[in-house]
């Protein structure tokens, strides 16, 4: 069911060894037929073909599949993420989502993941990094409808500790495409992760294993409620209904990761809007106390769920 990859890389990172690489069950976006690499190059049986980028991505996603000219995240929003994340501000929820996958995945053979919806591949790194000495064999692969973000994912795992002779996707494959037609093959992923992101449970489902496990990363009711409160006249402060079961899984746990942000400093406290959907939502007056303010005592509050594909 697996397509054949290159070996399993190991190195080191701050004296862990490293077991990843690229994952490599990837799915042609026109017709669905299984990708072989060959050099810098994804091709299918039928012909298609797709360019792995010098910067090490590549595009899945094509032009009539697509609603506007430059979907998902601008340049401008994925800047201010990787500024944002990078500062250790999500640190804690990057912690709580490695440890429970972590502690699911198999580890007697190599397990595939997914990050739909991957961003700046923050997450995914830090997936990386976790798993560094404990026993697991990964491989990555992050995908995310924004160019803008998966460039950023590209660019900086390619900074990461890793073989000297690899110049292209050296631990995880970064692709650009849709949650809503994913370019994997069927049954082929251990592990999906969605955090913050548009989860396309159909197709989540289709990709996913038997028993293999959704990790949904959302926001909780108190979520950066005290930004909320200073950019919108009203704000409603409603309680959080328990998770959705969606068809062909079965909802399993759901965790609160709720804590208090220190932010001291006015750029931090603009990324955080720019990376959010309020600083659209919020009115010019809203957006104007915001850049006023260079303190932000602010709370974190997401919910971290797990849903067992049927």
């Amino acid at each position: 069911m697996r397509l054949r990859c290159p070996p399993i890389i190991h190195y080191s990172s701050g004296g862990k060894a490293i077991n990843a690489e690229p994952f490599s069950s990837l799915a042609c976006p026109l017709d669905g037929n299984a990708l072989t690499r060959h050099g810098t190059t994804w091709r299918c049986a039928s012909g298609h073909s797709f360019d792995i980028a010098r910067q090490g991505y590549t595009h899945l996603l094509p032009v009539q599949k697509k609603r506007s000219a430059d979907p998902g995240d601008s340049k401008i929003m994925v800047a201010a993420r990787q500024r944002f994340l990078n500062a250790g501000h999500y640190q804690p929820i990057a912690d709580a989502v490695s440890h429970t996958v972590l502690a699911e995945l198999p580890t007697n053979t190599t397990a595939n993941c997914l990050d739909a919806g991957c961003g700046e591949g923050y997450y995914l790194r830090q997936l990386r990094t976790a798993a560094g000495g404990d026993g697991h064999s990964l491989a990555l692969m992050g995908l995310d409808i924004s160019k803008w973000a998966v460039l950023s994912a590209a660019k900086q795992a390619a900074t990461m500790p890793g073989p000297a002779t690899a110049t292209i996707s050296p631990w995880a494959n970064w692709v650009v495409g849709s949650n809503a037609n994913l370019p994997v093959l069927s049954g082929t992923l251990d592990g999906l992760l969605c955090i913050f992101g548009f989860p396309v449970y159909s197709e989540f489902a289709r990709v996913l294993k038997p028993g293999s496990i959704l990790y949904q990363v959302e926001t909780g009711p108190d979520h950066l409620r005290e930004l909320r409160d200073i950019i919108y006249p009203r704000t409603k402060h409603t309680h959080m209904p328990e998770p959705p079961q969606p068809a062909g899984f079965t909802h399993r746990s759901s965790e609160s990761i709720c804590y208090h942000l220190s932010l001291t400093d006015a750029g931090s406290i603009a990324d955080l809007l720019a990376m959010t959907p309020h600083l659209y939502r919020a009115s010019a007056e809203g957006r104007a106390k915001a850049a006023a303010l260079t303190n932000l005592q602010v709370t974190v509050d997401v919910v971290l769920s797990r849903f067992e594909c049927h």
